[in-house]
């Protein structure tokens, strides 16, 4: 997860006990450096609900996110109002303690549970992470196209050395011969 200093809220592991709500709102210097992080022209509204239960193994951390923000056209640079309600589900699970001599297991499944280290969920993070991925990527304002100049004729590097070059029938060009 993108580290982003200015937004964070954090619980302790034992704070969760039968289950944990909260909902968040940044203020405007927070949400004014969340933008920034995440290249956006302004972040108006930004509200997470998030709440974090016991499951089977670990916590379960479900919420949802809540944006006004504008983005700028990849193509025309004008600004482009997005409007974001997302619901999101995270699975945790508390850092396991190596064992001296054990190889450590990494593994790229999308479905592995988030690993909570130090006895801390930081629920700001969380937060602004499921924002940025929201957002597009490509943002392009309806409409936009992009349209690909025609390539000239000749690609070559030489092509330019032709203009230079006199006609065959030039008799300058015959008396350097």
């Amino acid at each position: 997860m993108t580290e982003i200093p200015s937004f964070s809220d954090s619980i302790r592991l034992n704070e969760i006990g039968a289950g944990l709500s909260r909902t968040l709102t940044p203020d405007d210097q927070a949400r004014r450096s969340i933008a920034r992080a995440l290249d956006l022209a302004s972040l108006d509204v930004f509200e997470a609900e998030m709440k974090v239960a016991p499951a089977r193994e670990g916590w379960t951390l479900t919420g949802r996110v809540r944006a006004e923000a504008v983005q700028t056209c990849g193509l025309t640079l004008e600004p482009l109002p997005v409007t974001i309600d997302e619901r999101f589900a995270i699975a945790l699970v508390e850092a396991a303690l190596p064992v001296e001599g054990e190889e450590i297991e990494v593994s790229i499944d999308d479905d592995a549970p988030d690993v909570v280290e130090d006895g801390r969920i930081d629920l700001g993070q969380y937060a602004v992470e499921q924002l940025a991925l929201t957002l597009d990527p490509f943002p392009r304002k309806p409409g936009a196209e992009f349209v690909q100049p025609e390539e000239p004729a000749e690609i070559s590097p030489f092509a330019v050395l032709k203009a230079f070059r006199k006609p065959d029938g030039d008799p300058e060009a015959s008396n350097e011969s």
